[in-house]
């Protein structure tokens, strides 16, 4: 006798319930799925008891006549697909048939359709996978499905499940996540009752996200879907990078409308925000991926939640260029906000200038910080020229060459890739960022007034950024800047770390490093970078060897470079407990308001914050 024998259907079908339904969520999606596919506008959802009581999915789709209702309870049918050249191209959410019979052999269904060319519809009736009840029935065009009971007839499975508020919140997010992924439809979910959701066909994308999100700031849009010809595209929105500290960071990925969970992508996005991130935070927001669709495969998960992709690197690049597009443009919003909407009509004499004696004293800090003069009005009156004494402060040595080093200049051949130091502008230069400067807090923070909207920037990260950037288009150039030591220093390395040196050593180079091997382990410091030129040339060179590998960890990764970069910008950057000269201050505000990307330092920290006159009179409870 055989051993190998054909399994009955029933059981074939609480088999595949396995796969299919794992908790009543996933009834949800399925069915909601079926609504989509079936061109509803209008879905409502019902929940009792977490989802086990009652599952009750109405729609305003096409409907169905009384045999393609018999057909659909059979496994495997499916109106989705007919050959194989179908299921090579899948463009439903749904086509393999199998929802509605695993989900109807582990509970009691009921389901009512009628089509919109019929004027009476059908009721079926069925209880763990037999058919109970068949009948003509008048109702409204379109379907209800009704899930009651669920894993009635395998307590086993039943006892598996979470509380109550556990399967609700999966309900929720499933729901969520089909409201986002069809935003022209709209969505109702009610709970014991009680309507906890209601997201309506006519409200636009971002703000469904808003709503769905909780989040009340403004969006980070990528890419655009009108006026594009190309099949492969991608829109979505993503929650700026500073907004990140204060919410969750939950990124939804949808694929041709089918919500998935994809690594590869969530890394590409986590990619084109590197240096806008903080260390241990992920992006927020929604991304849709727009391919043709013999370019991804569905078809590789029980419960549709992967895909697989023709060509994962292109898919990649495609939303790491787009996110990285995006976050240029939101250089451009805060360039124009802050630097660019208004006219300096502040006399260039009342700023920045110290009072004698005989005019009221500056506001000060605990810390005897100049916070703002007092009690100047705005355009304050002119003093006696002899009680004015401008503020002359020598300039930081970060912005110089240091005295204790000799530059050497490095020839590019693009004239765009020249080097040039932080030289401060010329006396009497203009402002051209078109701020009016208050003054410094703690030595650290820059306080500017923009029209009626006060900023304050971060004098570090601030310049951080900028030399980062300075650094990274110098090492791609071909080499950043050296100078020269007027005394070398010797290092001793480990013998790992002299071949990190071997094996690194044009790359070390480039970074403006100049070292001679004068014997075993130990290497002679000749050069440094230029713009790291005043931090400790031992101390700097080993920190950066680290970066290339150590004996627990021999590669970082990709973002090895950056990560360099980043230190040496760090180290040369201006700290806090520097007092600036206004001097100085135009300097660092001019160069951000002309550079490509300001608005955080390579390690992710924002740069600048602003804050309008209505919300500074919230804080203080003013009309």
């Amino acid at each position: 006798m055989s051993k190998i024998r054909i399994l009955p259907e029933h059981l074939a079908n609480r088999i595949a319930a396995g796969e299919v339904v794992e908790r009543p969520a996933s009834v949800v999606k399925e069915l909601l799925e079926n609504s989509l596919d079936a061109g509803a506008d209008r879905v409502e959802v019902e929940i009792e008891g977490g989802g086990t009581r009652l599952i009750r999915i109405i729609d305003n789709g096409e409907g169905m006549d009384e045999d393609d209702i018999l057909l659909s309870l059979e496994r495997h049918g499916t109106s989705k697909i007919q050959n194989d050249r179908d299921l090579d191209a899948i463009s439903t959410l749904g086509f393999r048939g199998e929802a509605i019979p695993s989900i109807g052999s582990v509970a009691k269904m009921v389901i009512v359709s009628r089509p919109k060319n019929r004027d009476m519809g059908t009721r079926v009736v069925a209880d763990f996978g037999k058919l109970v009840k068949v009948h003509e029935n008048g109702c409204r065009y379109g379907t209800v499905m009704e899930v009651r009971n669920l894993f009635g007839n395998t307590p086993a499975r039943r006892k598996f499940l979470r509380t109550a508020r556990t399967e609700l919140g999966h309900i929720d997010e499933v729901v969520k996540n089909s409201a986002l992924a069809s935003p022209n439809v709209s969505f109702v979910l009610r709970i014991d009752g009680k309507e906890t959701l209601h997201l309506d066909g006519a409200l636009s994308l971002d703000k469904r996200l808003a709503t769905v999100m909780r989040y009340r700031g403004t969006f980070m849009e990528v890419g655009s879907i009108s006026g594009l010809d190309d099949e492969r595209f991608i829109h979505g929105f993503l929650v700026p990078p500073e907004a990140q500290v204060a919410m969750s960071s939950v990124l939804r990925l949808f694929v041709n409308g089918r919500v998935i969970k994809d690594r590869m992508m969530t890394h590409a996005v986590a990619e084109g925000m590197r240096g806008f991130l903080m260390k241990g935070r992920n992006p927020a927001g929604l991304l849709h991926l727009y391919l043709p669709a013999d370019e991804v495969d569905v078809n590789v998960h029980p419960a549709k939640h992967e895909v697989r992709f023709r060509s994962s690197h292109d898919v990649h690049e495609l939303i790491r260029r787009n996110v990285q597009q995006a976050l240029q443009g939101l250089q451009g919003t805060i360039k124009d906000d802050v630097f660019r909407h208004q006219e300096n009509t502040a006399p260039p004499e009342t700023i920045g200038y110290r009072l004698s004696p005989s005019y009221p004293a500056p506001i000060r800090d605990a810390e005897n910080v100049v916070i703002r003069h007092q009690p100047l009005s705005y355009p304050p009156p002119t003093p006696p020229e002899q009680n004015i004494h401008p503020v002359v402060k020598e300039p930081l040595p970060v912005f110089d060459q240091p005295a204790r080093i000799e530059t050497t200049s490095v020839s590019a051949t693009d004239a765009s890739c020249e080097y040039t130091d932080n030289a401060l502008p010329a006396h009497g230069q203009a402002k051209r960022h078109g701020l009016e400067v208050i003054g410094q807090f703690h030595d650290l923070y820059i306080f500017c007034r923009s029209r009626d909207t006060l900023v304050i920037i971060d004098q570090h990260a601030a310049h951080e950024r900028l030399l980062f950037e300075k650094l990274k288009k110098q090492f791609l150039c071909g080499k950043i800047a050296s100078q020269n030591l007027l005394f070398a220093q010797t290092v001793e390395l480990s013998r790992f770390q002299s071949q990190l040196v071997e094996r690194n050593s044009e790359e070390i180079e480039r970074l403006g490093f100049s070292l001679r091997d004068f014997g075993g382990n130990t290497f002679i410091i000749s050069a440094v970078p230029a713009l790291a030129g005043q931090c400790d040339p031992a101390r700097l060179f080993m920190e950066i060897l680290n970066r290339f590998g150590n004996e627990n960890e021999k590669d970082q990764g990709s973002d090895r470079l950056e990560a360099i970069l980043a230190d040496m910008a760090c180290k040369a950057a201006v700290k806090s407990g520097n007092r600036l000269s206004m001097k100085e201050i135009d300097a660092l505000l001019n160069q951000m308001a002309e550079a490509d990307l300001f608005s955080h330092c390579p390690h992710g920290r924002p740069v600048i914050k602003s804050f309008q006159a209505d919300e500074i009179k919230k804080w203080f409870f003013r009309p």
